[in-house]
């Protein structure tokens, strides 16, 4: 651009790149104004809904623990209804089948924890509503549900030995002894959360029978 000379000269040349660059100049900086304020009422708002999550989930609990099944039933559904998008959702989920299992509706409390494997933000904590709902699928005398779920989320990773646990106890219900000692012995070689009574499970089995010389 040529040299200006004049202090008027500078000012029709600002006033013209002006008139052709200024609604765009504006416009970027409302964009930029909206996205930073817009990001940051995002993140506020996130937070607002964790804390008010996190409450609702403390009250869950205590209703839970003092024996106030219905009332930590209605809480836990509620939660997870109105946060889904959070981890507290399946938390909800996991506690709501506890209530479930207290109230002997092992139906209920199979329906909560699948409810709970799919809002899992986790794989860790699917893994643990996954082994929650083999136990109950156990209880409920549906064995090959059971086996079912826990060939699907047995990864071989940290619920591995406790999965071997659950296998031994699906054996023995079918009478198959020989199976069930494996998967007892296999549940405690890696370290099962319930050794101890995985102990007296093995204990309890008939004696294996000797093999002919």
């Amino acid at each position: 651009m040529a040299e200006l000379t004049t202090d008027d000269e500078k000012v029709e040349a600002i006033k013209k790149w002006w008139k052709e660059n200024g609604t765009a100049v504006v416009a970027g900086i409302i964009i930029g104004l909206v996205a930073v304020f817009g990001w940051r009422a995002w993140v506020n708002h996130q937070d607002q809904v964790g804390q008010r999550a996190s409450l609702a989930f403390e009250q869950l609990l205590m209703a839970a623990s003092s024996g106030q099944s219905e009332s930590a039933a209605k809480q836990a559904e509620a939660l997870a209804d109105e946060h889904a998008g959070t981890p507290y959702a399946a938390l909800a989920d996991l506690a709501l089948a506890k209530v479930r299992v207290e109230q002997d509706d092992l139906n209920g409390a199979a329906t909560a924890l699948r409810s709970a494997i799919s809002k899992a933000p986790d794989p860790s904590l699917a893994t643990l509503a996954a082994f929650r709902l083999a136990q109950v699928l156990i209880a409920s005398d549906a064995l090959d549900e059971a086996m079912a779920v826990i060939e699907q989320h047995d990864d071989g990773g940290a619920f591995s030995a406790d999965f071997a646990g659950l296998r031994g106890d699906i054996a023995l219900a079918k009478g198959e002894t020989a199976d069930a000692r494996a998967a007892y012995e296999a549940a405690l070689a890696g370290n099962a959360g319930l050794s101890r009574l995985i102990e007296l499970k093995l204990q309890d089995l008939p004696a294996a029978p000797h093999s002919a010389s």
